[in-house]
């Protein structure tokens, strides 16, 4: 079972994750400051990033900017890219 941490996202007392999601010092650092609900979310997030921007995870260059991005959503660091989604359900095939 994992440890239950003040989640440095949410601030709320919850499960962190079962081991770090990478094998990184920033890795280590979510596995001791974020919950498995914001990790969760964070995925989420990141999924509709690479979809949105058409991103590779084998690009440097787009692993660069997903890692900015998880930094600032997971722990408020630098600026989080947007997506617009003010085009969602008008797009047709």
């Amino acid at each position: 079972m994992a440890d239950v941490i003040k989640c440095e996202r949410c601030g709320h007392k919850l499960p962190a994750l079962e081991k770090p999601p990478f094998g990184s010092a920033l890795g280590k650092r979510i596995h001791e400051q974020i919950c498995e609900a914001c990790w969760k979310a964070w995925v989420a997030t990141q999924n509709q990033l690479i979809n949105h921007y058409g991103l590779s995870t084998i690009n440097p260059e787009h692993q660069q900017f997903l890692i900015q991005n998880m930094e600032s959503f997971l722990f408020g660091k630098g600026l989080q890219t947007q997506i617009d989604t003010s085009l969602e359900g008008t797009i047709s095939h």
